[in-house]
């Protein structure tokens, strides 16, 4: 029996498995295109978190950290977007004459919060899709196979004496799509519950900072005029 190599199982397959395939080999692309993006992307959070965390926690004025961040913004940095959410609403609010302090406050928290939706929406981009072809892959490569085999069944209807060589293409073929199916999903999910993992995190760590943050200027909008 000849032997035939991967490339000439996908070639010689059917229409619907090689469709099922071309999907998949899709599927499998944008997801390390998306895991990729994310590992960088994630990343530079990080390194922009202990970056800001350290400045804002070296005793720097507020007003001074918020003049530096709007005129130097860091990439990917969510603990300073929230910072200057709140010192902007905090600014805006207290310049008025006789302001009440718990809805500065108010405002503050506010701003802060749509801030932290905002960041939470970007770690979690890609995520999603991810997530979704770890999910649907394994099973999609089921279908390719499982239409490969009835062709492989099939056709044997109009042989009189069927041979392992006369079957064994066909049902080559069919697995091929299931391998396929795996090779997509296996980094898409083990890539979706690692940057999950990292995105919660850096979420806890921006909701920390947006607490403790909080902290200080309801201290200062409370403190003795």
């Amino acid at each position: 029996m000849e032997s035939m190599s991967i490339w000439d199982l996908v070639l010689n397959a059917s229409l619907v498995v090689k469709s099922v395939m071309a999907i998949l080999m899709l599927a499998s692309l944008a997801s390390w295109i998306m895991i990729f993006q994310r590992f960088f992307f994630l990343g530079k959070a990080k390194r922009a978190l202990r970056q800001f965390e350290d400045r804002f926690w070296s005793g720097v004025d507020l007003g001074q950290l918020y003049r530096e961040v709007s005129e130097h913004p860091q990439s990917d940095g969510g603990a300073e977007e929230i910072f200057r959410a709140g010192i902007k609403e905090y600014t805006r609010l207290t310049a008025q004459k006789n302001y009440d302090p718990e809805a500065v406050m108010e405002g503050v928290e506010r701003s802060m919060r749509v801030a932290l939706s905002r960041e939470e929406e970007k770690l979690d981009a890609h995520l999603p899709f991810l997530a979704s072809v770890g999910s649907t892959s394994p099973y999609i490569g089921l279908f390719g196979t499982v239409w490969g085999i009835m062709n492989s069944f099939r056709g044997l209807a109009n042989m009189q004496q069927a041979t392992l060589s006369s079957v064994a293409p066909g049902i080559s073929e069919a697995l091929v799509a299931t391998a396929m199916g795996l090779f997509a999903a296996i980094p898409a999910v083990l890539a979706y519950n690692r940057y999950s993992s990292v995105s919660s995190n850096l979420l806890n760590n921006y909701e920390t900072f947006a607490e403790e943050f909080s902290s200080i200027l309801h201290r200062r909008v409370h403190a003795p005029k």
